[in-house]
């Protein structure tokens, strides 16, 4: 089976704390994997030492069969490797339009500027204007992102992450502070990507991850305590105990 990201090991420690502890993920092109367990299990500090913010103290991250360990997170880009944030992290005073086409630009190398001229992006700006609609965006495009609903900012986020034409797309918590109804435009959206992109997501929202994922990992004090399909995770006593509650049946 081809994998589209995996770990080795990996292995996170400041002093005495673990973060994480010998993480080993395969996953395969076009997978749907959620990543889950109780606050503190080390989930965010695995995606940023996924996504290059944190460096490992052991083990290895292999991006297809490219070992991606040291790169930093730009270069991780490049590769094909995109994040969203848990917090967004977006340009309040540009419009979703002109947030992604600079980050089209970014990708291409076009490098639009305020020394470039806007009408010489037309490619650029029709590309946006694609991932935009995509994402259900198209009638706020021309809005600053300030004045956008937290839902709406949420999937720019992930427009901005698919302007760089990721292999492999890592969401922490894509639904987190989303009103509930908004939260099924954001998965729906999500469920909409292109077959083979690969997404691991971090997801609070149980009903969620089980109409979403393929496949759950189950991450408690920073080690693997289990892997396996919804209802298989949903059935593991392991996991209601720590984790799901009686209140989640298989």
């Amino acid at each position: 089976m081809s994998h589209a990201l995996r770990t080795a090991g990996l292995t996170k420690t400041w002093g005495r704390f673990t973060a994480n502890e010998d993480v080993t993920l395969a996953l395969p092109v076009g997978a749907r994997h959620a990543l889950i367990g109780p606050n503190g299990a080390g989930k965010t500090t695995l995606v940023n030492l996924l996504a290059g913010v944190l460096l490992p103290t052991r083990g290895d991250v292999f991006l297809g069969e490219t070992r991606i360990t040291k790169l930093t997170q730009h270069e991780r880009v490049k590769r094909g490797l995109a994040r969203t944030f848990q917090v967004n992290n977006l340009f309040p005073g540009l419009t979703a339009r002109e947030s992604v086409t600079l980050a089209v630009c970014e990708r291409t190398g076009t490098a639009w500027n305020g020394w470039r001229r806007w009408e010489r992006c037309r490619a650029e700006r029709e590309e946006a204007d694609g991932l935009l609609a995509a994402m259900g965006l198209a009638d706020v495009a021309t809005i600053e992102t300030r004045h956008l609903a937290y839902g709406r900012q949420r999937l720019l986020e992930i427009a901005l992450a698919l302007a760089t034409k990721p292999r492999v797309l890592l969401l922490d918590e894509p639904a987190a502070g989303v009103p509930k109804a908004e939260s099924e435009t954001v998965l729906s959206a999500i469920a909409a990507l292109p077959a083979d992109v690969t997404i691991l997501f971090i997801e609070h929202d149980m009903d969620l991850v089980f109409r979403f994922a393929q496949r759950i990992t189950v991450l408690v004090g920073g080690r693997i305590l289990m892997e396996g399909t919804p209802a298989q995770v949903a059935a593991d006593p392991r996991v209601r105990e720590v984790y799901l509650g009686e209140a989640v049946h298989a």
